[in-house]
């Protein structure tokens, strides 16, 4: 609707929304995936065809929060994906000043980032029959090699496809192991029955394996309209091989997956390979030829893969090869359409291949340049002879035969020339959180942002490397204003900085569903069950009301990205013990600021007491805060004591060199996390799988406060008789590495020799050797006995 307008007046500016699904693919979002990836197909063919006409066209793939995340995001992490760290990219491509087209970008707290195509110099084949599947096989290797000399093709017209017909004319024959049979394997082939199809087709039956032709069309033979499936069934059929035709739309794949488990009871490949062309300018382009191309190509690719997939599942293996082509890569002019179709097909190919990994289903696209009826009228016939399709379907049968490893990969393929194409990311610009990002501040670093060439380009494999990438970029991200240089840490202004009293309710359901969050069970009567003579609360419940209070302590701190920040230790003591129900009236104080160079570190303090006044516990967080280090140098700081703080809160704790005295082990529950996190910790890093991959860990963590409460039951154990936590007096532990749910626990420890009622301890992952607790100790009310070694 707005394209006329735009070309009427000379002047316009497009902007497509992408995402990083669409880029990269992502689990469980196909038809997301398969959309946003179009969109960068559609705005690449705007561009060429709006050029002319000042109408310039990209597409950016923001990485911020919504309505929807607000919801699910912890604050840290939305505070860094302000929406308001996108818009200002948006109003730089969108102004009258912009003479950037065609480009694609990812943005996202505060980083700024462009993409190119990055294509492997590949391999070019002798064009006779040694160019088979197995041939390909022989030199997968370099065709897919990213560590020698690539290329960053723009456009279509980049390669060289006749120069390449020339080296593969002065070649020798190809060298070729032994071939790559499908025999007892069912292949099915859409839009089979001419071109690149058939020769698919010729060539699986030509292997061993059983052929399903899909084609809808007629073609003359014989002076007679026949059905082309039937012919290149016969095909098939005269050479020895064993073939059935089906003449289905692909719009209904699953009649089509039906035709090969009817005809051979199995199904392991399916190459979507059918196709139409419309080809229009956009202006001219009518909804019917929209919908056609996409329904054939996307919808289609689509149907007859869905069809496939539980066949797939169920037998633990199946390979799909997708096909993509020049125009869905680089977009081409008169074709918005078709580019659309076929880049919506990469970015369903990409999360494909991730979702189907797991059972053994491999996913990949090829972009296939061959002979035409056209272009036999142009070239010379020898040239001719080497665009066939035939030497298109040798990459297919490699991609299709299960001793391929590939899976997620982009081939460009035609001319006897086999490459691998991905997407490679600029360095870009890391922009300050501390500070308004405004289309000034994009503008004046443009060329940073493009910049390929600074060493910094790579390539992003994920799209939770992606997010990880533009999250850690930011914590790099330097101000250049002196008004960095003016934020100082106010230490006097924080230490004496003591909240409002904030009331924190909870209920005995509270306590016991605690009790279960730290791993009690049900032989733990007294913390698991209501009616028990001895019902308690575990002491280190003291560190649950700081989900449901208040802190505010940023005001006396440089600005910093919250991302940045790590919780690293943990501090409770016990007053009195802390009732099975009712009110805790809390308070908030910051009580330690650390300079540590690369950053500071910040204990807060939560002072919980009852209605009478009464201090209850008390609970010390320590957080290490990275990037605003070195206040402590800067001009006009001044040191100021901070609150008394207890010895308790203040030891090193250093593990003794000797076995432990004493070691419990129990092994978590894969649920964990789940339960731990409705006692108030609801960051969706410990139960969001896609939040935790973009934390950097491949599945939700267990909350440092769980693994915590579960060590001081442990030592509790140990150290008490008959486990009587009222006996606990203080805790204080260092966090040193992430728990995975299901991992076993294993708490060791130690008698101090100087204190009769303090142990120290630590916890060590048993399944990975590693320790998640250390530097930690608990001290008791009376005289400490540890007893014999306990597992549960």
């Amino acid at each position: 609707a707005a394209w006329p307008i735009m070309r009427k007046q000379k002047y316009g500016r497009v902007l497509m929304t992408s995402s990083a699904a669409g880029i990269y693919g992502n689990f469980g979002q196909a038809n997301y995936a398969a959309a946003k990836q179009a969109l960068i197909g559609f705005s690449n063919s705007l561009a060429l065809e709006g050029h002319k006409y000042n109408i310039m066209s990209n597409a950016i793939a923001p990485l911020a929060a919504s309505r929807m995340t607000e919801t699910i995001m912890p604050k840290e992490i939305l505070a860094a994906l302000k929406p308001e760290f996108v818009t200002p990219l948006v109003a730089a491509l969108t102004h009258e000043s912009t003479e950037q087209t065609g480009g694609l970008f990812e943005i996202g707290a505060g980083t700024v980032t462009a993409h190119r195509w990055e294509g492997t110099q590949g391999v070019v084949f002798k064009a006779d029959s040694s160019f088979t599947p197995a041939a390909v096989k022989q030199r997968a290797a370099e065709i897919s090699n990213f560590d020698g000399p690539v290329d960053y093709p723009v456009s279509m017209k980049d390669n060289d496809w006749l120069g390449k017909l020339e080296q593969a004319k002065a070649l020798a024959s190809n060298a070729k192991g032994d071939e790559l049979r499908f025999d007892g394997k069912v292949v099915v082939v859409s839009g089979a029955g001419a071109g690149l199809g058939r020769a698919y087709a010729l060539m699986f039956g030509r292997f061993g394996a059983k052929v399903v032709v899909n084609d809808l069309g007629f073609v003359e033979h014989n002076g007679k309209k026949v059905r082309a499936a039937d012919l290149v069934v016969e095909e098939i059929t005269r050479a020895g091989g064993v073939a059935v035709a089906n003449y289905d739309s692909v719009e209904d794949g699953d009649r089509l997956v039906a035709t090969a488990i009817s005809s051979f009871g199995r199904i392991d490949v399916v190459v979507n390979n059918a196709g139409i062309l419309r080809d229009k300018a956009f202006a001219n382009a009518t909804p019917q030829d929209w919908d056609l191309v996409y329904r054939v190509h996307l919808r289609g690719t689509y149907k007859v893969s869905h069809a496939a997939w539980p066949h797939f599942v169920k037998q633990k293996s199946g390979a799909i090869i997708n096909t993509n082509s020049a125009v869905g890569i680089f977009g081409n002019f008169g074709q918005t359409n078709y580019a659309a179709a076929k880049a919506g097909i990469q970015g369903l190919t990409n999360t494909l291949a991730l979702e189907g990994a797991k059972h053994g289903i491999r996913v990949n696209a090829i972009a296939p340049n061959a002979g035409t009826a056209m272009t036999a009228t142009v070239f010379p016939a020898e040239i001719v002879e080497m665009l066939k399709p035939e030497f298109v379907a040798p990459l297919v049968g490699f991609l299709a035969h299960e001793s391929t490893p590939h899976t997620g990969k982009l081939f460009q393929v035609g001319s006897c020339w086999v490459s691998e194409i991905r997407r490679q990311r600029s360095g870009g610009v890391a922009f300050p959180l501390s500070r308004a990002l405004t289309p000034e501040d994009i503008a004046a670093r443009w060329s940073d942002i493009v910049n390929f060439d600074d060493g910094r380009a790579h390539h992003v494999p994920t799209s939770r490397q992606s997010g990880m990438e533009l999250l850690e970029n930011a914590s790099s991200a330097t101000e250049t204003s002196d008004d960095q240089d003016e934020e100082k840490v106010d230490l006097a202004g924080a230490y004496a900085n003591i909240s409002e009293p904030q009331a924190f309710d909870y209920t005995r359901r509270d306590v016991l569903l605690y009790a279960l969050g730290i791993g009690a069970t049900r032989t733990d009567l007294p913390l698991v069950y209501e009616s028990s003579d001895e019902f308690k609360t575990f002491p280190t419940f003291a560190v649950i009301p700081e989900f449901h209070t208040k802190t505010e302590f940023t005001s006396f701190l440089p600005s910093f990205n919250p991302m940045m920040l790590l919780h690293g230790e943990q501090y409770i003591e016990m007053h009195r013990a802390i009732p099975t129900e009712g009110q805790l009236l809390c308070t908030t104080q910051i009580v330690d600021i650390q300079d540590k160079g690369k950053g500071l570190t910040a204990t807060g303090r939560l002072t919980m007491r009852d209605a009478e006044n009464n201090i209850v516990a008390v609970s010390e967080s320590t957080t290490f805060i990275r990037g605003i280090g070195g206040f402590s140098k800067k001009p006009g700081f001044a040191a100021v004591a901070g609150p008394e703080r207890s010895s308790a809160s203040t030891a090193v704790n250093a593990i003794p060199k000797r076995s432990p005295d004493g070691v419990y082990s129990q092994k978590t529950s894969e649920e964990q996390a789940a339960v731990y996190r409705l006692s108030g910790d609801y960051n969706p890093l410990h139960i969001d799988p896609e939040m935790s991959k973009l934390g950097g860990f491949k599945t939700p963590i267990l909350h440092g406060l769980c693994s915590f409460g579960y060590a001081a039951r442990h030592v509790v154990k140990l150290c008490v008789p008959n486990a009587d936590a009222s006996k606990l007096k203080s805790v204080k532990a260092r966090f040193s590495s992430p728990v995975l749910p299901g991992e076993t626990l294993e708490t060791s420890v130690w008698a101090d020799k100087s204190n009769p009622k303090k142990v120290l301890f630590q916890v060590r992952v048993v399944e990975r050797d590693v320790i998640a607790i250390s530097n930690a100790a608990v001290e008791f009310s009376d005289n400490v006995v540890i007893s014999s070694n306990s597992k549960l």
